[in-house]
């Protein structure tokens, strides 16, 4: 890689906080900072200098984000899966940084922002095209990088209302008081078996990490078993069909 000047224009002050209610689809989580809120989103930073990818990583893990850095564009496609958004550098060791932003790109709608020394109009155009959402040069501003970041997540991930009651064939959940019925009777569960069923049936479709389910139903508080013994009960009580499991990955809402 040829030698480059520090990519990251450090802020002098950054203000960080966090808030609650935040949609799955934007990483379950938001953070403020100063009159502005924005999601805390899972970062993979894709770059083979070292002392840039720290630089850079620790300014992102002040304003809450979580990050992980890999250095080669074979690490990248092995890990992006894991990451809400990509920052990839154009410039790597092993792999041609375009040829991993369509790799990832054909496999996933992942944001990916390209980061990097090539900035001729020819390098922005093939960059865009390899399927990048923004491209930014290097060196840039922190604070630039941080409000193309939430631009890109904007588009990406467009806020989706959900409704306060959820009815899927005979099963209904309601929000609002908080109940549950199955073929008009009552189910009774406990709050924290009502926010899973909640949540896996407000996104109907997509199957839930088991990380981020237990993160958003129990916080700190967690255990694989627990998850495990609070699904094995829910499904005695609605029947198995409502929690489809996915080996390896997660769960999801199913039919009954």
């Amino acid at each position: 890689m040829n030698q480059r000047s520090m990519a990251v224009l450090e802020p002098h002050t950054v203000a960080a906080g966090v808030n609650g209610g935040l949609s799955l689809a934007e990483g379950l989580r938001t953070q403020a900072s100063g009159p502005a809120q924005s999601a805390l989103w899972r970062i993979l930073i894709v770059e083979s200098n070292a002392v840039e990818a720290e630089t850079l990583a620790r300014g992102l893990r002040r304003h809450g984000h979580e990050v992980d850095i890999v250095a080669t564009g074979s690490e990248a496609l092995r890990s992006y899966t894991d990451a809400d958004l990509v920052l990839l550098d154009l410039e790597l060791p092993d792999l041609d940084g375009l040829e991993v932003c369509r790799g990832i790109r054909s496999a996933h709608e992942i944001a990916v922002i390209a980061v990097t020394a090539r900035g001729s109009e020819l390098d922005r155009v093939l960059g865009l095209q390899a399927g990048a959402d923004d491209y930014l040069v290097k060196p840039y501003g922190f604070r630039e990088l941080m409000a193309r970041m939430e631009a890109v997540m904007r588009r990406a991930r467009p806020p989706r209302p959900v409704a306060a009651a959820i009815t899927a064939g005979p099963l209904r959940i309601d929000a609002g008081t908080r109940e549950v019925t199955l073929d008009g009777e009552p189910v009774e569960t406990t709050r924290k078996e009502f926010d899973m069923l909640y949540l896996l049936a407000s996104h109907p479709g997509t199957v839930i990490p088991r990380k981020l389910l237990m993160e958003q139903v129990w916080g700190d508080s967690w255990s694989r078993r627990t998850v495990d013994t609070h699904v094995s009960t829910l499904r005695n009580k609605i029947g198995a069909g409502w929690i489809i499991t996915v080996r390896g990955v997660g769960f999801r809402f199913g039919h009954g």
